[in-house]
């Protein structure tokens, strides 16, 4: 039976990721919005509506190391061209699992915020949910395939006091029994020490298309 990309992420949710073989496995988007490229230990997918051949003859013609030619910049730009969509940065794909009960943090739920971080996940999932802390705010929506997703935003006048942490672990109580994923940029080293003390496990990087 073949694999769609939901199968994938949920199997790496469980901690079963695709062989490390040095192969690139490539899938139909799940939907028109998104398509890009997961990257996980030796090896990638791919998820695009283009035909496969093109994505296998253009990595080939990225003439780079195979374990990393999918998040090469040449296969990339040729992937944005050949696409006209959008990318930003490669991140961190992270993913937490569900956790029982209510979040011990106050957090109240707000209808129709226009938090910058509200806005912008807003352009890239659906289902959107928000809560407000005091000095935060936590984000939940449908991103990649469906998969759950968090967004968290502290102020700065209350950043070092754990908050970014406590909305993270909170995300994990709100899902509803689903594992709930995180997109951390890389250089966001205070972003990925919160998330990971909240129990967030790195399971490979993404690159993420979007329509114009």
């Amino acid at each position: 039976m073949a694999q769609t990309l939901r199968d994938i992420l949920d199997a790496a949710a469980r901690g079963v990721f695709p062989p490390a073989d040095g192969g690139t496995t490539v899938v139909a988007q799940h939907s028109h919005r998104d398509a890009g490229v997961l990257s996980f230990t030796a090896h990638s997918v791919v998820f695009t509506d283009e035909d496969p051949a093109w994505v296998r003859r253009t990595l080939a013609e990225a003439d780079c190391d195979a374990l990393a030619a999918t998040m090469n910049a040449r296969f990339l730009d040729a992937f944005v061209t050949r696409t006209g969509r959008r990318t930003d940065t490669i991140d961190v794909m992270a993913v937490g699992a569900p956790l029982p009960g209510g979040p011990q943090l106050a957090l109240e739920e707000i209808g129709d915020p226009g938090h910058p971080r509200v806005l912008s996940s807003r352009r890239r999932r659906d289902e959107v949910r928000v809560w407000a802390a005091e000095g935060g705010v936590l984000v939940l929506g449908r991103g990649i395939a469906g998969r759950l997703e968090v967004a968290v935003e502290v102020d700065e006048d209350v950043r070092h006091r754990g908050l970014g942490r406590a909305l993270a672990l909170a995300a994990r109580h709100l899902g509803g029994g689903e594992p709930v994923w995180a997109q951390i940029s890389p250089g966001n080293a205070r972003s990925m020490r919160a998330f990971q003390a909240a129990g967030y496990a790195p399971v490979g990087a993404e690159a993420l298309l979007i329509a114009r």
